[in-house]
């Protein structure tokens, strides 16, 4: 057992305490009251333009997989758009690698939906103009992008966007962009890999002249003459803008990364053309672009993709720049946090340090919610994961100072897949009604741990799913892929071939309570965040949140007790030798009433304010 700050707790909390005042407080249920109407719950919370990014509960969402709110834009460009020809197409409602007709107009429509849930930020994939297909699949996740200066067409028009924001603001929730810099869309090719016209890869689905991909030629193998030719296919010479990301010299040119060493930072992304990020003139040209994005949008943040497949002096110059440009845009709190796939707090907080980017994804969460919810791995897990916090801490000059209460929590998404998903493969053979408890407490831990929330869509109508990538990128909309539809949902008779909006399911229901929580006591969004108490074994994991007394609030302390064992397990594991006497507590809320006081029931958790 893993005692930390024991005394501390001890100190304030006593066991006698608890259960005389669980006796005298109302159990919030997992499934309140259902009234039937949607109701505009941002509209309580301060201004966004004036709510510190922690302050947020996410969405993110792949628009193309929402709702189809405008058929007519289902192909994208117009047939006599010769602009634009390549981002029309690549429609099949029935294929999981296709667009399925969802939009903007979709995402402005069911705004109520997502505000009744108790979202304060929505964060879509790229929404850019994409290359509609290639290698027998399209583009309709946005992460191919042709064109940085407007929208894709499937998805609507610039106006279309700008409309979206401006409703999202009315109902005081905001909007964060997905933007690339690592890449463009695959255009350029290699005449060893492709052929002398570059339509290999093309015409023969990916197989090329020389196999499947164009092996990574290091900057040691260049110095020595070893180097591809690049060429761009005839009639593909300008299909790119701004222009200047049509000159090839702009791309490293060196072949396909295989992820690890220089390949991961030189190398293509399965032939997506990988930037010259090193290069002055390409950090000041994507700069531009996104400066641009401000001020046309006036979103309210980005998300940043590929974050570790860019050289760290690029962030050093983009992510100030565009901080301080949103400023001056009057886009005070305009924030940005990155995707850098890795489980290590140690690299992870490398881009919130060294590379100036204010927060990033925290995929260590995600893993020490597997090892200990999935594969039941003790609760020193989380304890040793959160010891690491203070590697975020630093100083920004364009933002407030930054900790560990910003970092971006999440269970799964559209890359790994989802977590419920994890737990229906995993070799404990979970029955369904376990799956659902333990993706519950997963979500819990998401919001009430340290850092800002993210649901991902579908999450909160039980989506499954058969895997990452497209295995898990489901339609809320009725769905015509068949290996979506065989899906056995959690919590629900529905399958993805139905309506998926269903604001009386288990789950949206659930997480409207988790945001309403997460809202109402400031130590959750802001607090302090202290272990007090984890084991070697599934069960008990307890960590205090403090904030301090300011002009305008009460301190708050508040304690939050987990447990991730299958069995009940005794409060007295952390009060055992505390005086009953000391300060009282005050149950908040806890998901399972235990069948006997002093205890925790299985796999639920409980929050506590002490006083």
């Amino acid at each position: 057992m893993n005692f930390i700050s024991k005394c501390s707790l001890l100190a304030t909390i006593s066991l006698a305490c608890l259960t005389s005042q669980v006796s005298q407080a109302s159990d919030a249920k997992v499934t309140p009251k259902v009234t039937g109407k949607l109701t505009a719950k941002a509209a309580e919370l301060a201004p966004y333009q004036q709510r510190a990014f922690q302050d947020e509960v996410f969405y993110f969402v792949l628009p193309d997989r929402f709702y189809n709110g405008d058929t007519s834009n289902d192909l994208g460009a117009a047939a006599n758009d010769k602009k634009r020809s390549v981002s029309r197409g690549g429609l099949d409602k029935t294929h999981k690698g296709m667009y399925h007709g969802g939009d903007l107009a979709g995402l402005t429509e069911k705004l109520p939906y997502l505000d009744n849930m108790g979202v304060s930020a929505i964060w879509l994939t790229p929404i850019l103009r994409n290359r509609a297909m290639q290698a027998g699949t399209s583009g309709y996740h946005g992460y191919w992008i042709l064109d940085f200066t407007e929208i894709d067409p499937h998805l609507g028009s610039n106006a279309e966007l700008k409309n979206f924001i401006d409703q999202a603001h009315k109902r005081n929730i905001k909007v964060f962009f997905d933007i690339i810099t690592n890449h463009t869309a695959d255009v350029i090719k290699y005449k060893e890999c492709h052929g002398e016209d570059g339509l290999g890869w093309i015409v023969d689905g990916g197989k090329g002249n020389k196999g499947n991909d164009c092996p990574f030629i290091s900057m040691a193998q260049l110095a020595e003459g070893k180097h591809y030719s690049p060429l761009i296919p005839k009639g593909d010479e300008t299909l790119k803008y701004p222009k200047w990301l049509n000159d090839m010299d702009v791309y490293h040119n060196q072949g396909d990364s295989f992820w690890r060493g220089e390949s991961s930072v030189r190398g293509d992304f399965a032939g997506l053309d990988d930037l010259y990020t090193q290069k002055a003139s390409v950090v000041n040209g994507m700069v531009d672009i996104y400066k641009d994005i401000i001020d046309e949008f006036k979103p309210d943040g980005f998300r940043i993709d590929t974050v570790k497949h860019v050289n760290i002096e690029f962030w050093q110059q983009f992510s100030p720049a565009l901080m301080q440009h949103a400023k001056t845009q009057g886009i005070d709190n305009f924030f940005m946090f990155g995707e850098v796939y890795s489980f290590e707090p140690e690299l992870l907080s490398r881009f919130t340090t060294e590379a100036k980017i204010p927060s990033v994804l925290d995929f260590a969460f995600q893993g020490a919610m597997t090892k200990t919810l999935v594969e039941q791995q003790g609760t020193d897990v989380l304890a040793q994961l959160f010891a690491k916090d203070h590697f975020y801490q630093t100083e920004h000059k364009y933002i407030s100072n930054t900790n560990a209460n910003q970092l971006v929590n999440f269970t799964g998404n559209h890359d790994m897949g989802r977590f419920a998903y994890t737990l229906k493969q995993s070799p404990h053979n979970y029955s369904e009604q376990t799956q659902i408890q333990r993706n519950l407490l997963a979500h819990a831990m998401m919001f009430f741990s340290r850092g800002v929330p993210v649901i991902y869509y579908g999450d909160e109508q039980g989506f499954v799913g058969d895997g990452g990538d497209q295995a898990s990128r489901q339609d809320m909309m009725p769905s015509l892929v068949a290996s979506y539809n065989d899906d056995d949902l959690l919590a629900t008779n529905n399958t993805t071939a139905d309506d998926n909006f269903d604001i009386n399911h288990l789950f949206y229901q659930t997480f409207a309570k988790y945001a309403q929580l997460y809202q109402q006591y400031p130590a959750l969004r802001f607090g302090e965040q202290t272990v007090v108490y984890s084991q070697d074994k599934a069960g008990i994991f307890a960590i205090t949140r403090k904030v301090k007394a300011t002009s305008e609030a009460k301190a708050q302390n508040l304690l939050i007790v987990f447990n991730t064992a299958d069995n009940a397990e005794r409060l007295d594991v952390i009060t055992e030798q505390a005086d009953a006497n000391k300060k009282k507590a005050k149950l908040v809320y806890r998901s399972v009433k235990a069948k006997n006081d002093g205890e925790i029931a299985p796999l639920s958790f409980a929050i506590y304010q002490l006083k």
